[in-house]
């Protein structure tokens, strides 16, 4: 892939749509994906789409708007917590395997192993030998579930650092989405480069033809 500067290479502005339209469009995209999840379950495919972003870049009102009319009984969305001392002794993919797909299942997860690519390098949360031994793992793990079945999807999400700060600081306000609230939050600005940098080194050094970045 192609080296990806700092800020989005198309501006949300190019992209706006009247709401009317809006709603159109997303309502017919939901029918295909109920289309899709029926198929999935004939053919039992196991299916898991990994979302990864900025902070605030819409990971979770994309997962709303996908899983808003597909089966709950195939669909699961998983967002899980920091790490416990469990899991910080353990391999450090252990606590992911554990929410893979079965057959005719979906599972979208709302950040994933890719943590250790992004906020964890970031903030420091891994230590250099840990980054570049997941680096250097990840593509070959990701193959090792392709060939037992799974069928993966990676999306990274992206938005410039000037709706990055309306969002954030959106949060604050908004009674309704105070939940999303977190310490890193405070630090995500002053990261902006540095996140931008780990961002590309991720994409760079972990699309592979087997699971490419979208």
């Amino acid at each position: 892939m192609s080296k990806k500067s700092d800020q989005p290479a198309v501006s949300l502005d190019d992209l706006s749509i009247s709401k009317k339209d809006y709603k159109e469009n997303l309502h017919k995209l939901q029918v295909e994906l109920v289309k899709l999840q029926r198929h999935f379950i004939q053919c039992n495919d196991k299916i898991l789409i990994i979302l990864e972003g900025r902070d605030a870049a819409g990971k979770d009102g994309t997962i709303k708007r996908i899983v808003q009319h597909l089966s709950p009984r195939e669909t699961r969305v998983v967002a899980l917590g920091k790490p416990s001392d469990r899991d910080r002794s353990s391999w450090y993919f252990q606590r992911y395997v554990a929410q893979l797909p079965a057959a005719q299942e979906l599972a979208i997860f709302n950040r994933s192993w890719y943590n250790r690519a992004g906020v964890e390098r970031v903030m420091g949360f891994c230590n250099v030998d840990e980054y570049e031994e997941f680096m250097g793992s990840v593509s070959s793990f990701e193959n090792m579930l392709i060939r037992s079945g799974v069928k993966l999807f990676k999306y990274y999400l992206d938005i410039s650092k000037a709706e990055q700060t309306l969002r954030l600081n959106d949060r604050k306000t908004d009674p309704l989405k105070q939940w999303k609230i977190s310490p890193i939050d405070d630090v995500a600005i002053k990261n902006w480069k540095a996140y931008s940098r780990a961002r590309n080194e991720m994409l760079a050094r972990t699309h592979h033809p087997a699971a490419p970045w979208t």
